[in-house]
């Protein structure tokens, strides 16, 4: 599967109605635009992985720079 064949299996995934309200609720869930901070910085870490994987998502959906740096990796 070439890149530009899974940032359009991410589009297809999550630019549907029902992809879209998963996406706001993984916001909210995984603290997209709020911080992760906790005292204990094992769970900040934790929340911050989670926060990470969904702005990967967000960023296949965006544009093209994801596309970019998956090329360079291969």
């Amino acid at each position: 599967m070439t890149p530009e064949d899974t940032i359009q299996l991410y589009k297809t995934v999550f630019g549907s109605e029902d992809g879209k309200r998963i996406l706001d609720d993984m916001g909210v869930r995984f603290c997209e635009h709020s911080t992760t901070f906790s005292a204990d910085p094992c769970e900040t870490a934790y929340r911050e992985g989670q926060r990470t994987v969904l702005l990967f998502i967000r960023s296949m959906l965006r544009d093209r720079k994801q596309l970019e740096d998956m090329t360079q990796d291969e």
